[in-house]
């Protein structure tokens, strides 16, 4: 069957919730940052292999900041959406909100972005259909989508760059002023 040439936001529009429970706390009582990661890891596998029609996998994730703590007890709801397509990979916004199901109090946790790249079944990158941005919120994701793929490839080559194995001496003497002990090698 031959794979529709674009889709809408809304076709693959996603939103997973899961009750927090005990066995998902770290030492504090709040739930622990990688069960959430796991879950958008999910979440985003599933909006984005909607979208592709196919099988996706993970190449990375924007940082992700952790704006306030999930408590047990909670609901956590993963809200992912398609803010940008290329060819082959997929960016897929989240928004995960917990709920304290006693008092009804929703609190935004935190927001991430998630690159996947669609496969084919020899597990190599295929290309996905292209994204109808039917609204302005649409139209601003894939824009800012866009802006932060060329930020992270900024990023990349300025790093690489001011870390050239050729100015190893030179970088070395920026340790000499921070919480860290350089041993003769």
């Amino acid at each position: 069957m031959k794979q529709p040439e674009f889709r809408s936001v809304d076709y693959s529009r996603t939103t997973i919730t899961e009750l927090m429970i005990p066995s998902y706390a770290n030492f504090g009582g709040k739930i622990h940052g990688g069960i959430l990661l796991s879950l958008m890891d999910k979440v985003a596998f599933a909006c984005a292999a909607k979208h592709a029609g196919g099988y996706c996998v993970t190449v990375s994730l924007n940082a992700t900041d952790f704006l306030a703590p999930v408590e047990v007890g909670d609901l956590v709801a993963l809200h992912a959406s398609i803010h940008y397509v290329g060819k082959s990979s997929i960016v897929v916004g989240i928004r995960v909100e917990s709920e304290n199901v006693t008092t009804g109090v929703k609190t935004h946790t935190n927001t991430s972005f998630f690159t996947m790249v669609a496969m084919d079944d020899n597990r190599n990158p295929r290309t996905v259909p292209g994204l109808i941005l039917e609204s302005k919120q649409d139209a601003q994701n894939f824009l800012e989508a866009m802006k932060r793929r060329q930020l992270i490839k900024q990023y990349r080559s300025e790093l690489e760059q001011m870390l050239g194995k050729e100015d190893l001496e030179k970088n070395l003497a920026l340790l000499e002023e921070e919480r860290c002990m350089l041993i003769d090698f």
